[in-house]
């Protein structure tokens, strides 16, 4: 199997629509956990799709699937690290998760 940061923007894309297939199927099914797993690699392939650059160090966004706003302290690779404003504990999510919050 071909690792994510290898594919190309075409292959990205179809592993994006055979993930989402796939994980409505299990949701369907009441496999409620697997179609959870896919979900997150949906949002890995969607990371390796966009351009870490544009996700602002302080900016603030919102995290699919979590409550609260997330504040960036850092980046790694197609990761986000920082903190939810409802914990204190550092997290890193894949930056196809992250929707920025305008003003």
């Amino acid at each position: 199997m071909t690792r994510m940061s290898d594919m190309s923007r075409e292959e990205l894309e179809r592993e994006m629509q055979r993930l989402l297939a796939e994980a409505r199927k299990k949701e369907q099914a009441g496999f409620i956990s697997e179609a959870n797993v896919l979900e997150q690699k949906f949002y890995m392939a969607k990371s390796y799709l966009m351009d870490p650059a544009e996700i602002k160090l302080g900016g603030k966004y919102r995290v699919a699937g979590e409550e609260g706003i997330f504040t960036v302290e850092y980046l790694n690779g197609v990761f986000a690290w920082g903190k939810l404003d409802t914990s204190p504990e550092k997290r890193g999510f894949p930056i196809g998760r992250l929707k920025e919050i305008k003003n």
